[in-house]
């Protein structure tokens, strides 16, 4: 393959069949023609007969032969003004405050920002990945759902910076934003037992996401450090969304020894959370993990961090060209409102 790396094939995810990949060797070899030729027909470059190139178009076409046009463009010295942002739930205010940090910080270097959103799917993941790809985008930034990020190696050799945030990647090196959900959850626990809590609830997202193993670990160290070393019985996982969460909040007050306390491990489980408190003379206390719209005018405790800053710090690594990559760790912190500063017992409404 001559330099430039013009190559086809699927991208990540884009075939369940691996298969050899076409490269221009085997263009220029259906097509009748010298290596050199077949480069700058499917380039677009002059002084190629219009046969010529009518051929070489053909035969890629009949082989599935794909030119990878960000090396063309990277070989030519230009660089593309756009950045992809591959997320899970636009609608949930946490992904959106990231694009707006990334956005923000894009705009002043003169730069574009495109949004997709899979749906915590790892399919449509990896079609949007692959769509961004093809339409030269010069980074991308992922809030991926997917158990491993090795395919996407292929995505860096070709040029485009790849960016992981809120979830660490796995078999890939990749710059990467995470929050520092250990601690943070070990600081909300840390915060109800140190108010006399015992038995304490934990209602947790997809238990196949990172972020919820690092807020399920923090949880068990705050509760085996205090003693309390049947604390799987109180915890309620894969509720993604308000209606899950509540069904699990309910369960957790339905059983013989209910919680006193309860953490709700992001914005979403927090909302469902207080649905299924509503009406209740005494409810548990409550800390949430995620600040949101009303939490202070509900009183509602919180482990907030700055989640624009994450959008930002994931935009200036997609502009970090030719440097190692890194990771960026947002802090946490503990914003007390309420909720979570009662005994057992005790009414914080």
């Amino acid at each position: 393959m001559i330099p430039g790396d013009e190559q086809a094939g699927a991208l990540p995810g884009a075939s369940a069949a691996p298969r050899a990949a076409v490269t221009l060797v085997d263009v220029a070899a259906r097509a009748g023609v010298s290596l050199k030729t077949a480069s700058r027909a499917v380039n677009g470059e002059p002084h190629v007969a219009e046969e010529t190139r009518r051929r070489v178009v053909e035969a890629a076409d009949a082989l599935g032969f794909r030119l990878n046009s960000m090396a063309s463009m990277l070989r030519r010295g230009i660089r593309s003004s756009v950045v992809g942002f591959v997320t899970g739930d636009l609608a949930n205010p946490f992904y959106a405050a990231i694009a707006s940090g990334i956005e923000q910080e894009l705009r002043g270097h003169g730069m574009q920002l495109v949004v997709a959103s899979t749906d915590e799917d790892p399919v449509p993941e990896r079609e949007l990945v692959d769509e961004l790809v093809s339409r030269q985008v010069r980074a991308l930034v992922v809030v991926s759902t997917r158990a491993s990020h090795a395919e996407l190696a292929s995505v860096q050799e070709r040029g485009v910076r790849v960016v992981l945030v809120d979830r660490p990647p796995v078999g890939l090196e990749a710059d990467t934003v995470l929050l520092d959900s250990v601690a943070g959850a070990r600081t909300a626990v840390e915060h109800l037992l140190a108010h006399g809590h015992r038995r304490i609830g934990f209602v947790g997202d997809f238990s196949r996401l990172s972020t919820h193993h690092e807020r399920l670990t923090g949880f068990g160290e705050a509760m085996t450090a205090a003693g309390v070393d049947d604390w799987r019985r109180w915890v309620r996982e894969d509720r993604h969304d308000a209606a899950s969460a509540r069904s699990g909040v309910s369960d957790l007050l339905a059983l013989p020894e209910p919680p006193t306390a309860l953490f709700a491990s992001n914005n979403r489980v927090t909302t469902g959370t207080l649905s299924a408190l509503r009406g209740l003379a005494v409810p548990p206390a409550l800390v949430g993990f995620d600040d949101f719209d009303l939490a202070d005018v509900l009183g509602v405790t919180v482990v907030a961090h700055d989640t624009v800053e994450m959008g930002r710090q994931a935009a200036r690594l997609a502009l970090a060209a030719g440097e190692p990559p890194r990771c960026v760790v947002v802090p946490t912190r503990l914003v007390p409102r309420g909720s979570g500063e009662v005994a057992p017992g005790v009414s914080w409404r």
